[in-house]
């Protein structure tokens, strides 16, 4: 049998995963672990995967949409997007370790697609970090040691073996949900579950 607090996978470098990191909570009815991921490790996970510029637009446009609909304020998109972002992922996972991960990882959502900020860059995570009064000197120099880098790695590979193929993804017991679109999905699940 699987966790019984509901896990969820994302990567800081995909809108998908920020709309469904700011309603989690309230669909759920719980906050669940949140766990960074690197997409690209994952067996459908590349972001970048656009075949060409006009196919990322339309892609760009339906997260515009989809903001829009559910009340969020427009989205800015940072100048390179997508963009490989695993400082940042880093940071969020010496984040969870000191008890952070929630407020980081919506502050570097926020700064990504709400500020337009680069988190493919120092500067662009010690922002989110500073937003949630992580020290950007201890930020960055956890997120180089060998174990936040092996942690990251192996929540992963937890992910992936647990089942998630793609972010977002939401693990309640031993199914995985994927996409923002699985949300309610999992919500059903976790109710389901928590009336055994």
């Amino acid at each position: 049998m699987g966790p019984l607090v509901p896990l969820f996978y994302y990567d800081l470098a995909s809108p998908e995963c920020y709309l469904a990191a700011e309603r989690l909570a309230d669909v759920l009815g719980v906050v669940p672990e949140w766990t960074p991921v690197q997409a690209a490790r994952l067996p459908a996970g590349d972001l970048t995967a656009f075949r060409c510029a006009e196919e990322r637009d339309i892609h760009m446009l339906e997260i515009e949409r989809l903001a829009a609909a559910r009340g969020m304020q427009p989205l800015r998109w940072p100048a390179r997007w997508p963009a490989e972002v695993e400082l940042a992922l880093r940071v969020a996972t010496y984040a969870k370790q000191i008890g952070r991960g929630v407020a980081f990882s919506l502050a570097a959502f926020r700064q990504a697609f709400a500020a337009g900020r680069d988190l493919s860059t120092p500067d662009g995570v010690v922002i989110a970090a500073a937003a949630c009064e992580m020290h950007p000197t201890a930020v960055l120099r956890s997120a180089e040691t060998r174990g936040v880098r092996e942690a990251l790695a192996a929540a992963t590979e937890e992910a992936r073996a647990a089942g998630a193929t793609r972010v977002p993804a939401l693990r309640v017991g031993d199914e995985v949900f994927h996409g923002d679109e699985g949300l309610e999905a999992a919500a059903q699940a976790l109710a389901g579950t928590a009336a055994r």
